[in-house]
């Protein structure tokens, strides 16, 4: 497929009563996941003001994708792996993210870190993290951002100093479709959010008012979330005029995961199916969660979670101001 038959897939009419028989359905979900990629880079890479299309056709694309997978079921339509979930951040974005945390330009952050940001861990604390941030996570009904709804959104605020507490905590449901009230939240296994708890909510896709909160909440700070490509990924694609703020940088993601990985020393050594950059594991080792606590996996309890432990891995690094020089004083 190419970007002219991304456009046509996207502008085209299909009646899902008309597609018949598993194939025809997955080949339809195949195309349609096939172009919302196509159709993202394309905008993503296009200079500003110059996008060959709205980005509105992208999102609108992703909700009659989501349709189809509704309507059709999970173990017909989405046995594959999609295409339109980033594993991780673009170096790019994770330079930046460092840079913005610590006042400092892209491109002294990138020196230090190297082709490849090797070295990115020393960048890290090379400077003074300080500033505020968003902290934010979400629960979804999918793994994939195309197929699925976000249905818990969570997010607070907090100081980058080695004592601040979170403040203004937000913690929402978004809907689904109604068949759902029969056959059950999908993931429910791991969020754990039943029907009682979605009911009568709007889709988070038919809720302006919610999306642009949300927007607006991510504009004001750098957002942190643990693996914040997953969050990235589905704003892209369940957020109205979220690309554009991406793409403006005025919407900035900063991976815990990430800081987890090339700040604490421990994950290194640790065996890689242990998991050790995940936040649960993480909060342990930084004392934030118990041996007998587990991860809510719930947005805003997940949100505490993650700004404690980054807050505790920060200070145990001396990366706040005045810290390094308090122990070396010492």
């Amino acid at each position: 497929m190419d970007l002219s038959q991304a456009i046509e897939q996207a502008n085209s009419i299909v009646i899902p009563g008309f597609l018949v028989g598993d194939d025809a359905l997955t080949q339809e979900r195949e195309k349609n996941e096939e172009a919302i990629r196509l159709l993202t880079d394309a905008w993503m890479s296009a200079p500003a003001g110059r996008e060959p299309f709205s980005f509105d056709l992208v999102l609108d694309l992703a909700d009659r994708n989501r349709d189809i997978c509704d309507r059709y079921g999970i173990e017909r339509l989405r046995n594959t792996q999609g295409l339109n979930l980033a594993r991780r951040l673009s170096d790019a974005d994770l330079v930046h993210g460092v840079a913005v945390l610590q006042g400092r330009s892209d491109e002294e952050v990138a020196r230090t870190a190297g082709a490849g940001i090797p070295d990115l861990n020393i960048a890290y604390v090379e400077a003074p993290i300080r500033g505020n941030v968003v902290g934010i996570d979400i629960e979804t009904s999918d793994r994939e951002p195309d197929r699925g709804y976000i249905i818990n959104v969570g997010l607070e605020f907090m100081s980058l100093t080695p004592n601040a507490k979170p403040t203004n905590p937000f913690s929402g449901y978004c809907g689904i479709p109604e068949m759902y009230a029969e056959k059950g939240v999908p993931l429910d296994f791991v969020h754990h959010i039943k029907w009682s708890d979605l009911e009568g909510k709007k889709p988070l896709r038919e809720n302006a008012k919610l999306q642009k909160a949300i927007l607006a909440a991510l504009e004001l700070f750098p957002f942190m979330a643990h693996n914040a490509a997953f969050e990235d990924s589905w704003f892209m694609l369940n957020i109205k005029g979220y690309a554009e703020a991406r793409k403006a940088r005025r919407v900035v993601p900063i991976d815990t995961r990430d800081i987890c990985r090339r700040v604490d020393p421990e994950v290194r050594t640790l065996p890689h199916d242990s998991r050790p950059a995940a936040l649960e594991n993480w909060a342990r080792r930084r004392g934030t969660l118990s041996a007998a606590e587990n991860e809510k996996h719930l947005g805003l309890e997940d949100v505490d979670l993650m700004l404690a432990t980054v807050q505790a891995e920060f200070s145990e690094r001396k990366m706040f101001p005045g810290q390094r020089e308090e122990a070396q004083r010492a």
